[in-house]
């Protein structure tokens, strides 16, 4: 019984000292309307998402900024403590970092200059296409274009999206490919229009170190809480 209770005890302790910490959030500020700066402050669905869940569950946060290929290292090293960054759960991401419960599903889109008569051909022979670089767009260009030589063209990567768009309007590239979202939100704004999804079915999630398990239950606890007071659907109205 004493062993039965002081195990009970540890848990509490380890659960309650979860509440009121504080935790660095690593994000890769290129990619509305998930995350980027506007007005000097961090803005988007994913930036609304982790504020509420620590809201929620009562812990702090300080979020910085970094290219999206740096995230999982920083992670793994411990100069993160979270990642929400529109990261798509792959089984390879999984092999390093531990995922929450999926927040979102998409694909990817095929994008070109508003005044192009490319179409999804834009990503056969000859044509140049852009990507972020560790993107799963990077991985699905790289696999099913490049790989088999369907794509002869040059394949340019980039740290951000927003240096992959500019060279596309400066006719850089004929093509970029990126996550749908995203693209539409590049659309609304950008002289560039979407000429094709490529169904890919990717769920987001929100990373954590697979050493932490108590804080990614803390997270995963958030969500469910989100989604069941509406809160979650009203940041969804909000965004898309």
């Amino acid at each position: 019984m004493k062993k039965i209770l002081l195990v009970s005890l540890v848990i509490l302790v380890s659960a309650i000292s979860l509440f009121g910490a504080k935790y660095v959030v690593g994000t890769s500020a290129d990619f509305p309307p998930f995350e980027y700066v506007q007005s000097g402050e961090f803005m988007g669905f994913d930036i609304d998402l982790i504020k509420a869940i620590a809201a929620e569950m009562e812990f702090e946060i300080e979020i910085r900024d970094m290219s999206f290929d740096s995230l999982i290292a920083a992670l793994v090293s411990g100069n993160l403590d979270i990642v929400i960054s529109g990261m798509t759960i792959t089984a390879e991401r999984a092999e390093v970092v531990s995922f929450s419960r999926p927040y979102w599903t998409a694909d990817q889109s095929v994008v070109v200059r508003e005044d192009s008569d490319l179409t999804v051909t834009a990503l056969f022979g000859k044509h140049s296409v852009g990507v972020q670089t560790g993107t799963t767009g990077d991985i699905w260009v790289e696999d099913n274009l490049v790989t088999t030589k369907i794509l002869t063209g040059e394949f340019k990567r980039y740290e951000t999206y927003t240096l992959a768009m500019t060279d596309l309007i400066n006719k850089n590239l004929d093509a970029i490919v990126l996550d749908s979202p995203v693209a539409q939100s590049f659309a609304s704004v950008r002289p560039v229009k979407i000429v094709a999804i490529l169904k890919t079915y990717e769920d987001y999630g929100i990373a954590i170190n697979k050493a932490n398990k108590a804080l990614l239950d803390l997270i995963n606890e958030g969500i469910s809480r989100l989604e069941s007071s509406g809160k979650l659907a009203e940041l969804n109205l909000k965004h898309f």
